[in-house]
């Protein structure tokens, strides 16, 4: 389940930075249809999770991608995180959690 999320979180802000190299800083149309591949490929990968909602799955996916989204502007923007995104990141982890592992009935 964990390397799910982290697969697909790599290939879909992989896929959104290619297409934002491509379009905003000119790189080659090489770049757009790397990411348009490996966005779609993001697609797919979600669709092996165990859980049974879409909606839930989904919604845990993008709290986890806040979390690597800041990870990727540190380590490949150089932009260093500061209080304010590690607290946003830890309290969307926090929502994930409930949304994912609240008992249901």
């Amino acid at each position: 389940m964990v390397a799910l999320f982290l697969i697909a979180g790599l290939a879909e802000i992989g896929g959104g930075y290619l297409i934002w190299q491509w379009l905003r800083e000119g790189r080659s149309y090489l770049y757009g249809i790397t990411g348009g591949l490996a966005l779609a490929l993001y697609g797919v990968i979600a669709t092996f999770q165990a859980f049974p909602s879409f909606g839930r799955v989904y919604a845990a996916y993008g709290g986890v991608f806040i979390v690597m989204s800041v990870l990727w502007g540190w380590g490949v923007d150089k932009k260093i995180p500061d209080f304010y995104d590690w607290l946003g990141a830890a309290i969307c982890l926090v929502g994930v959690s409930i949304i994912l592992f609240a008992p249901r009935h």
